[in-house]
């Protein structure tokens, strides 16, 4: 064996030395060094089944050989290869291409890669590879491509780097990298691209690279790299790309800058850079995108931007700019993109905008901008995005908005528009967001045809605007329809109840008149009604029963009359009430929300009565004739004296056993509050003591043990769920309050809170009973089908909890535990306790469901919620926990999934189980991973809402490309 091995080196020396020389035994050697690497390498897809030995190796798929049948390439590229890499390839003599990307590779990057003496291009992008990046002594001097972005590589970038001398194309970009850039990387004078973004560098830019003549592109975006911008980076001039984004970079921006001629792309946002904008900057006649966003710039555009004739894209949104948008930005034929919303700018917006621009969005929200609205913005006939709330803008809307039909999200809200609205403004097919609220906008709008067919999202609140309301508005997608604060008069049309999507509806403070219409009740998604503020009578009709989902119900200040329908407390998800200022009588219906109303919410009404002291109402009398009170005495006369006789027997036969739960109830001092009518009169506190034995326990945490329990009282034995606490709360605490008030969450993905049970000593939270598992211990057993009804049910949850609870309900240590999957396949997401007693924080910092920012110690929030709830789809994807050891010791399921689905085949990242039928469901898989992706972004501010969440879910399986909407719905 070692004569062989010596001949087989002996042959490559001399194939290296004489390159045209050709032998059988030659190839025989890079034969065996082909099947070594097949060998030593996971090819689950079978994609080196043609490298064997009955055919030439030239002939195999991803080998490249030179005319004289020697190998000169390797181009296996996303062919979901996996394992450690064997350094076998790098030992053929005439290797000058490994292209290896978009595989499943892992563990280190052997210093022997570096070792292969013509080796030119290297390509490991996209993998798992982990580890510090090490090189040896003698590095390759003829690499000309190194590539091993996306990986999980830690570390430091290592000082040997600058010995590549060679070096064109240098890609770091994608992994854990830390310390800071080497000064030695600026050896390398041959470099053109630089690429170390997405890391986790420190330290400052350092200035030699201005020494780097052939560069032309630099990315080293989304690090925390400080200190100031280099000025020598403006002797670059071959750079073409310059992209610092998401750093902490401070002072002002070089003028140097203003010297790079060729340059095309100039990324700068999110820093903390101050001072204005250098005049040079304006001198760049080769920018085609030039973003100094979320900074804190000052000072004012100069006109010389009519200089900057390629520029498509100018954004310099959240900075302090102040002064007039000039003219000439007018002038500059090839702008598509132009945001510069929360600003100072004032005065009028140039009168001849989009006139010879090609405008697609505009956005000039939050300044201080005065006087109309151009008649040219639409003129390119391609806007689509047109933004300009929260100015001072006045007169009428122009008619050329109107007719400009590639309008999709147009927000005008808080200005100080006048006029009617234009007969066309409601025939856009395609504006699916329409906010022309907080203006004063008269006239009538129910004497024109409104054609607005994707229409989702209309306000048109706080305006003067009169008549009856419209019976449609043409679309089916509607979901959010604010009219309130205007001067409607009329009926409710019947008409509302064919808005099969509408989620809110508020006519609040109009002049509408007549009943609700009992057609309302078809709109099964409807989560909040304020009708409040008009001159509605009639009874209350008893179908708004029927809403599985009505959340908020706003009758106040109105005129309605009767008594309230007993059925409307059968609502299990309606929070919240407000019923003041009516012509009501009778009684409070005894139902969570009617019990938890204060006096604010009944007052008005001189006829109601019952409830809770809270209310402020009258306990109800009922009048009786004479001898129906006398036939009742009796009848209580002779149910007391059974009383007494069954009393006196028991305490005869068994004193010493009533005796001693006597003096346990009076030294416990039980307090058993419920909050749910089915279990008024069925639970008690022995129910919940009978519970709590070993065999009945369902889960236990940081804060307590669950037990399932069962009503003795009630027929079949009502279940629920009775939580015993580790550490209990004094009966004064804010705790007990706070537990009090998640119990007016009511959604049917949110498992209810249904009471309290405590004394001195003890203290217990009843929930409802749900059967079923844990998602974390059913993740690999659910479905597809079954795992996307969990991702949209927890959605739900969330977007109720975020939007439809005030003050918004923070779900806070988020994660797979806190999710009940039934025995249907629906989702329940369990609440956290308040306060301290909530679960262990420290665990659930270092679960992988925390966000950056809570990492760092930040409080916990709406965002973070929906960075676990991304966590959940991603696991749920690829059937991995947060903290799977094969997503690398160095890392989180978040950023492998980042990598892995930038690049990687499907089936490389996809639960197994759900591979025997990809093909079905790959859309499907590919947008939620995308949602999921975006859910996790790093900055809070990037990552959607929880509404646009199931928005999108729910429009996923009605359209392919409703996802890449997404970035539009949650951006202003």
């Amino acid at each position: 064996m070692a004569e062989r091995e010596a001949w087989c080196c002996f042959l490559l020396i001399a194939l290296f030395l004489f390159p045209s020389f050709s032998s059988p035994v030659a190839t025989a050697a890079e034969l065996e060094l082909l099947l070594s690497f097949k060998a030593a390498i996971r090819d689950p897809l079978h994609q080196l089944a043609g490298w064997n030995a009955s055919t030439s190796f030239c002939h195999w798929s991803g080998v490249v050989c030179n005319n004289n049948s020697h190998v000169t390439g390797i181009e296996l590229s996303a062919r979901n290869l996996s394992g450690t890499l064997p350094p076998a390839l790098f030992r053929l003599p005439l290797v000058k291409t490994v292209n290896l990307s978009s595989n499943a590779l892992f563990g280190e990057i052997p210093a022997q890669v570096f070792s292969s003496s013509l080796l030119q291009h290297l390509n490991l992008s996209n993998n798992n590879f982990s580890g510090p990046i090490s090189f040896p002594r003698n590095p390759v001097p003829s690499l000309e491509t190194l590539d091993v972005s996306n990986n999980l590589l830690s570390g430091e970038i290592p000082p040997e780097i600058g010995s590549f001398s060679g070096l064109k194309y240098l890609d770091f970009g994608g992994n854990s990298l830390s310390g800071k850039i080497p000064y030695s990387i600026t050896d390398l004078r041959e470099l053109q691209d630089l690429t170390l973004a997405s890391n986790e560098l420190v330290g400052q830019i350092p200035p030699e690279l201005g020494l780097m003549t052939s560069l032309r592109w630099i990315y080293l975006g989304y690090n925390n790299l400080s200190g100031e911008i280099p000025p020598e980076i403006g002797n670059l001039s071959s750079l073409r790309h310059l992209d610092l984004v998401y750093n902490n970079l401070t002072g002002e921006i070089p003028p140097s800058l203003g010297n790079l001629s060729e340059l095309r792309y100039l990324f700068l946002y999110q820093n903390r850079l101050s001072g204005s904008i250098p005049l040079s900057i304006f001198n760049l006649r080769n920018i085609v995108s030039l973003d100094l966003s979320d900074n804190s710039l000052s000072g004012e555009i100069p006109e010389s931007i009519i200089n900057l004739q390629n520029l498509e894209i100018l954004q310099l949104f959240s900075n302090n700019l102040t002064g007039k948008i000039p003219e000439s930005v007018s002038l500059l034929t090839r702008l598509k993109v132009l945001q510069l919303w929360s600003n100072r700018f004032s005065g009028e917006i140039p009168r001849s905008l989009g006139q010879k621009n090609n405008l697609t969005v505009l956005d000039l929200s939050t300044n201080k901008l005065s006087g109309r609205i151009p008649d040219t913005l639409c003129d390119s006939r391609q806007l689509f995005k047109l933004i300009l709330f929260s100015n001072s803008l006045s007169g009428k809307l122009p008619e050329s908005l109107s007719r400009c039909k590639s309008l999709e999200r147009v927000r005008l809200q808080n200005n100080n528009f006048s006029g009617e609205l234009s007969p066309e403004l409601t025939k856009l097919p395609l504006v699916y967001y329409l906010d022309i609220s907080g203006n004063a906008l008269s006239g009538v709008v129910d004497d024109r045809k409104w054609e607005m067919a994707s229409l989702e999202m209309l306000n048109l609140a706080r305006n003067e605007l009169a008549g009856g309301l419209p019976p449609s508005f043409g679309s089916e997608e509607l979901e959010y329809l604010d009219l309130s604060d205007n001067q409607f008069s009329g009926v409710i049309p019947a008409s509302f109840g064919g808005f099969s999507e509408l989620v809110q509806l508020n006519l609040a403070k109009n002049r509408l008149s007549g009943s609700i219409p009992r057609e309302i009740s078809s709109c099964e998604k409807l989560v909040n009604l304020d009708v409040s503020g008009n001159q509605l009578s009639g009874h209350l009709p008893p179908t708004l029963s029927s809403m599985p989902v009505l959340s908020e119900l706003d009758l106040a200040y109105n005129s309605f009359s009767g008594v309230i329908p007993r059925d409307l407390g059968k609502i299990d998800s309606l929070v919240s009430v407000n019923i003041s200022h009516n012509k009501l009588h009778g009684p409070l219906p005894l139902t969570p929300a009617f019990l938890a109303v204060n006096s604010s919410a009944v007052v008005g009404n001189d006829g109601l009565c019952g409830g809770r002291a809270s209310s402020g109402l009258p306990a109800c009398k009922t009048t009786k004739r004479q001898v129906e009170w006398f036939f009742l005495s009796a009848l209580v006369v002779l149910l007391l004296l059974f009383a007494l006789s069954v009393f006196f027997f028991f305490f005869v036969r068994q004193g010493k056993e009533f005796r001693a739960k006597r003096i346990d109830k009076e030294e416990g001092g039980w307090d058993l509050q419920l909050f749910d009518k089915k279990l008024l009169d069925v639970v008690t506190v022995e129910d919940i003591q009978l519970s709590l034995r070993e065999e009945n326990v369902m889960d236990k945490d940081v804060d307590g043990v669950a037990y399932r329990g069962t009503s003795a009282c009630s027929e079949g034995g009502t279940p629920f769920t009775v939580k015993k606490l580790f550490d209990v709360p004094a009966p004064s605490s804010s705790f007990w309050t706070e537990v009090v008030g998640l119990a007016k969450v009511r959604h049917p993905n949110v498992v209810k809170t249904l009471g309290i049970c405590r004394s001195d000593t003890d203290g217990f939270v009843v929930y409802e009973f749900v059967g079923g598992m844990r998602l974390a211990d059913a993740v690999t057993e659910l479905s597809w089908e079954r795992r996307w009804r969990v991702v949209v049910g927890i959605a739900r949850a969330l977007s109720f909890l975020h939007h439809r609870c005030f003050p918004a309900v923070i779900v806070g240590q988020f994660s797979a535990v806190n999710v009940v999957v039934d025995e249907k396949g629906e989702a329940h997401l369990k609440l956290n306790l308040p306060g301290n007693i909530a679960g262990d924080y420290k665990a659930f910092l270092s679960s992988g469901y925390g966000s950056p920012e809570t990492l760092e110690g930040q409080a916990l929030s709406e965002k973070s919620d929906v960075y676990g709830l991304g966590v959940l789809m991603i696991e749920l994807l690829t059937g991995k926990h947060p903290r799977d050891p094969e997503v690398g010791s160095q890392s989180t399921l978040v950023e492998w999934a980042r990598f892995c689905y930038s690049d990687c085949h499907l089936e490389t990242w996809i639960d197994p189980p759900m591979r025997s039928h990809v093909a079905d469901i790959e859309r499907e898989i590919v947008q939620t991973m995308n949602l999921a992706i975006q859910c996790t972004a790093v900055d809070p501010l990037a990552r959607p809402t929880a509404a646009d969440v199931l928005k999108v879910l729910e429009s996923s399986r009605r359209a392919d490309c409703l996802v890449s909407r997404l970035k539009n719905r949650y951006f202003l």
